[in-house]
């Protein structure tokens, strides 16, 4: 029997990367799953793989979030537990970010967790409780230069989930881990343009490799499981060690990013 048998899952930002692979480590555990994505062919890949559920949302917009979720517990029978994942960036200096950009950031980052949350704890609530887990960021207590709207929001995900956990213990576990370098879809652009990155953030991890997206979903599985019945309130840095001394993007705004081009977890 898996550590999430018989548990009914939705994780936002279920299409790719870290999200996706949560949902085949859920499913694999026993959990039925529901991968919500604004990028719905990539929602329903993850379903067809895992014989799960697939919606196509925006985090953003949280009256369609608190739908796609209604209608995902409808289709799964409940809900025990919440993973909200979906996020992204790009790179500017401090005072050029148009606050036209700054406030999709927050929006996406932050706002869209507090969507997810709203959306998803009723539903815990209903079912007698769960689990829920954000996707912060080593960013949000090791930021570098060039990400400070990203960087803010998702330590507001820390804060968020600290308080949360306050608020709905012991009746719902809230959680958060904070990704280190994962290689995501991502995450790919960044990697291709440093050279030798492999190397180098072997050099720089003492892990001595780059992290997978199995990496996260494993840490996020413990923390919705039974393992952790006594953890909450607490954020999980998944990083291979890197911010012992520094942070995967030290550096690379002023060497590749000044024009805003993608930098996104």
């Amino acid at each position: 029997m898996g550590l999430l048998h018989g548990r009914h899952a939705v994780v936002t930002g279920g299409g790719s990367g870290i999200g996706r692979a949560v949902c085949r480590r859920f499913a694999a555990e026993g959990a039925k799953v529901a991968a919500l994505d604004i990028d719905g062919d990539s929602a329903r890949e993850t379903a067809k793989e895992i014989e799960g559920v697939a919606l196509t949302v925006d985090v953003t917009d949280a009256e369609a979030l608190r739908a796609a979720v209604d209608t995902a517990v409808e289709s799964l029978g409940g809900l025990s537990i919440l993973v909200n994942n979906a996020g992204g960036s790009t790179m500017a200096g401090l005072a050029d970010w148009d606050p036209d950009e700054w406030d999709r950031i927050v929006r996406l980052n932050l706002t869209g967790v507090f969507n997810g949350m709203r959306a998803g704890v009723p539903h815990l609530l209903a079912g007698g409780g769960g689990a829920v887990v954000n996707t912060a960021s080593i960013s949000a207590t090791r930021p570098s230069a060039g990400e400070t709207p990203y960087s803010a929001a998702k330590a507001g995900v820390i804060a968020l989930t600290a308080s949360a956990a306050l608020e709905y213990g012991p009746v719902i576990r809230v959680n958060a881990v904070a990704p280190g370098m994962i290689r995501t879809n991502l995450t790919r652009p960044l990697l291709e343009i440093v050279p030798d990155a492999d190397a180098l953030y072997g050099r720089l991890t003492p892990a001595a490799r780059v992290g997978e997206p199995e990496d996260v979903a494993d840490v996020v599985t413990f923390l919705c499981s039974d393992l952790a019945r006594f953890v909450t309130g607490q954020t999980l840095v998944v990083d291979g060690g890197m911010t012992l001394h520094g942070a995967g993007v030290d550096g690379l705004f002023d060497r590749f990013f000044r024009g805003g081009h993608p930098h996104q977890r």
